[in-house]
């Protein structure tokens, strides 16, 4: 999971290094990026589904294999066509994460899911922070390839280690992955993740990014139909609806837009020069150490986001993580002009984002039945990373709409996009207070959380198990 996740961000410092190596454009080189977010949205809920279908295990292990393979084309990729097509195979690995959580629910005693699942969810998490972070020290010690042969060398150990190490799971969902389904999904992801990401270049109000919008609408509503009327549905449109899916997805969509926009942007921020009015001047490597903080404090609340679930409720402890994120990004807004006050802000959107990742996969997990939490997590998931798209291209055209200032971006477009940023996570607040409660209950000798209003309690009641009570209250 880990090796997974500093692919989604590794290579986002080192796109003007990969143009230079590659001898290609600006507008070119950054397919290196939207080709991997457009394979991974679209293979994720596929891996998720086909591991339900045929083992967990068997599935995790090929994602990794397709990872490991990615990432080896991309290391030694000569043009910007082959690395394109490495990057789609790295897509393919997306499946780690709800397989992961799949296989944790199978396997581990049910009073041990909830911080398994924070802890993996953390680390998804963690990636895009440290990502950023390691980028700049790796290319300047060895070269932009090494920001692929290391991350292949944690997936071949690790696909070794699951191989001989991980059970195959006896849990199995019957039916088939309906591919004209897969078709009209990827077709929607890849007109409005192509929309988004153009958007800053052509406007969003030029014909081609308008014409794609509404060929995703289109496409989605299809999609959503046929999905309806299937018999084997890849995405089980009634368990979409569920209330603490469709909220905590939405959850996941605002996260989404508000972190990715954040770790994308705040690098250039911080290595504007000064005399632009604002900035600091700073190198690549510097610029990531300053972000060291937000990595650093996802990662330490990743350890022990289960434990205070547990104790407060994953609810409670979602939409604490949104206030304490709102607080950071509201300083990143407001107060930017001290090397502390980014450390102190970067520090809070670290803890913020660990809090809430960890609490929506629980919320996930919990609220669906155990043969659909590969689909239901991998949705969330692609949920997330459709939001950081739209993130970016919203705090894209913010900026730029901002003017210049001694040929840099105006600090007024930073402030109102760090602005927005804490928008979304106000609305993501005030979302995750719609997310039913969650009641726990002793099922045999394990320990599950169930997402269901309290009015509904009575319902919760199973054979054997006794409910044990609320444990948001």
């Amino acid at each position: 999971m880990a090796a997974f996740a500093l692919l989604q961000s590794l290579v986002i410092p080192a796109l003007p290094t990969i143009r230079e190596a590659l001898g290609t454009s600006q507008t070119n080189v950054t397919w290196v990026l939207t080709a991997y977010l457009l394979s991974a949205s679209i293979f994720t809920p596929i891996m998720g589904r086909l591991g339900d279908m045929s083992g967990k295990k068997r599935v995790f292990v090929v994602a990794l294999v397709a990872l490991a393979l990615g990432s080896l084309l991309a290391a030694l990729a000569p043009s910007l066509g082959v690395m394109i097509v490495a990057r789609v195979i790295q897509g393919v690995g997306g499946g780690v994460l709800p397989l992961a959580f799949g296989i944790i629910r199978d396997e581990f005693p049910g009073e041990k899911v909830g911080g398994a699942v924070g802890l993996i969810a953390a680390l998804s998490a963690i990636g895009a922070g440290f990502g950023i972070v390691l980028a700049g020290p790796i290319v300047s010690a060895f070269s932009y390839h090494w920001l692929f042969w290391f991350p292949m060398m944690m997936v071949v150990v690790a696909a070794v280690a699951a191989l001989l190490l991980v059970p195959e799971s006896s849990e199995r969902s019957p039916g088939r992955i309906n591919w004209g389904a897969a078709t009209l999904m990827s077709g929607w992801l890849v007109a409005l993740l192509l929309a988004v990401s153009q958007a800053p270049v052509q406007g969003w109000i030029s014909l081609p990014v308008l014409g794609l919008l509404a060929a995703a609408v289109v496409i989605g509503v299809v999609w959503v139909v046929v999905e309806k009327r299937s018999p084997n549905p890849l995405i089980d449109m009634r368990m979409m609806g569920v209330r603490s899916v469709w909220t905590t997805n939405l959850v996941a969509l605002l996260f989404g837009i508000a972190m990715y926009a954040m770790l994308g942007f705040l690098p250039t921020f911080l290595q504007t020069p000064s005399s632009a009015g604002y900035g600091f001047g700073a190198t690549v490597t510097l610029s990531g150490v300053m972000l060291l903080p937000n990595a650093l404090m996802m990662f330490l609340v990743g350890l022990v986001a289960g434990r205070l679930a547990q104790r407060f409720g994953s609810r409670l402890i979602l939409v604490f993580g949104t206030v304490i994120s709102l607080v950071g990004l509201l300083m990143l807004a407001l107060a930017h002009t001290e090397v502390w006050e980014i450390v102190v802000a970067t520090a809070l959107t670290g803890i913020g984002f660990g809090l809430a990742f960890s609490s929506m996969s629980n919320i996930i997990v919990s609220a669906v039945p155990r043969e659909q939490t590969g689909v239901a997590s991998g949705m969330n998931a692609n949920i997330r990373t459709i939001g950081g798209s739209l993130g970016a291209a919203v705090m894209a055209s913010i900026v730029a709409s901002g003017g210049e200032t001694a040929g840099f971006p105006a600090e007024s477009g930073y402030t109102a996009g760090f602005l927005v940023l804490a928008g979304a996570m106000l609305l993501a607040g005030v979302a995750g207070f719609f997310i039913p409660r969650i009641t726990r209950h002793v099922v045999g000798s394990h320990l599950e959380e169930h997402p269901v209003p309290l009015r509904h309690a009575e319902m919760a009641m199973v054979a054997g198990g006794t409910v044990i009570g609320d444990e948001s209250e």
